[in-house]
């Protein structure tokens, strides 16, 4: 019996999703459950099997065309032992035999690998990325992370830190990060650090403004209300949401001239903003980008949403059965 079947599993804090999909990435079926973070996380593998199996039962499909089983985590994945560690909105603060785990409990060779990896290889395969070898994910969200994507394969340097992207330092000596240091891209074009800007921004804005006004008011301010005040043509918004691209664009046009790669994708909760948002990064992109990666590096937003994890996951089976 040909082995044809992939399934892509996208591990978060609050929902585990699947999905089960041809070799060439197309999705047949799709689910989700809850995850259960209780008693320290031990929960999670075994409701993983559990779904994984109840699935392929009820759907009748035979385990003997299962290619493999690939799934995107949060945490520092460790490859070659195939552990987790890290992963304190799972519950999961010592390191987890994830991947002799679910093996054991599924049957099929599985693969692991960070969930912002996962993304982005799903973006590169399935997504904006169009199966190019040469991709770069860029995903805003309350943090700032990435992918980096070389020969269709994902970079991980020494320790599996490729890929920070949100620790690229784009002012130095500014706001102060998590990570200890001053002026990180996360800090300025994360949801987070829209609204800390806006906050900035309000404080020393003399001016007429709706987001001065709710600033002053104490009102609760996120980064879609800058949004969509900026559309509505408030200035102090459009004075914030430019700066945001302007860090977006020197980050991507850094990252497009050490990397040369044919897309930057960007993706996020942040990335909703759509081309509002991307028309000004592109503009900056193109200010601060090397003639000859400027010429060939498009900066796009993002496909997949939701699915892109669990089609990067997928992916990752692909590859790692080849």
């Amino acid at each position: 019996m040909a082995k044809d079947k992939l399934i892509g599993i996208d591990l978060g804090g609050t929902t585990i999703k699947f999905a089960i999909m041809t070799a060439t990435g197309e999705i047949q079926q799709k689910w989700s459950i809850q995850t259960n973070i209780l008693d320290e996380g031990s929960h999670i593998v075994p409701d993983i099997i559990e779904s994984i199996n109840y699935h392929l039962d009820l759907y009748q499909l035979d385990k003997d065309r299962i290619i493999g089983v690939g799934m995107g985590t949060p945490g520092t994945v460790d490859e070659k032992n195939g552990t987790v560690q890290g992963a304190f909105n799972l519950n999961w603060k010592e390191p987890q035999n994830v991947k002799a785990d679910l093996e054991a409990g599924l049957g099929f060779p599985v693969a692991i690998d960070n969930d912002a990896n996962a993304a982005a290889l799903g973006e590169q395969w399935r997504g904006a990325g169009n199966n190019q070898p040469e991709v770069v994910f860029v995903t805003l969200g309350t943090g700032v992370g990435g992918g980096l994507v070389n020969e269709g394969k994902l970079i991980h340097g020494v320790k599996g830190s490729a890929g920070e992207i949100g620790h690229m330092i784009v002012e130095p000596g500014g706001y102060l990060c998590t990570c200890g240091n001053y002026g990180c891209l996360e800090q300025y074009t994360s949801a987070t650090g829209i609204v800390h800007l806006a906050h900035d921004y309000a404080d020393a804005y003399a001016g007429d403004s709706k987001l001065k006004a709710m600033v002053s008011n104490g009102d609760e301010i996120t980064s879609k209300i800058v949004f969509d005040l900026a559309k509505e043509g408030d200035y102090l918004a459009n004075e914030v949401v430019d700066k945001v691209a302007f860090y977006l664009g020197l980050a991507t046009a850094n990252i497009a001239n050490m990397l040369n790669p044919s897309a930057i994708v960007i993706g996020g909760g942040v990335s909703a903003a759509g081309e509002f948002l991307l028309t000004r990064v592109q503009k900056n992109f193109n200010d601060f980008a090397f003639k000859m990666t400027r010429d060939v590096t498009e900066v796009k937003l993002a496909e997949l949403g939701n699915d892109a994890g669990a089609y990067g996951a997928a992916s990752l089976a692909l590859q790692a059965q080849a």
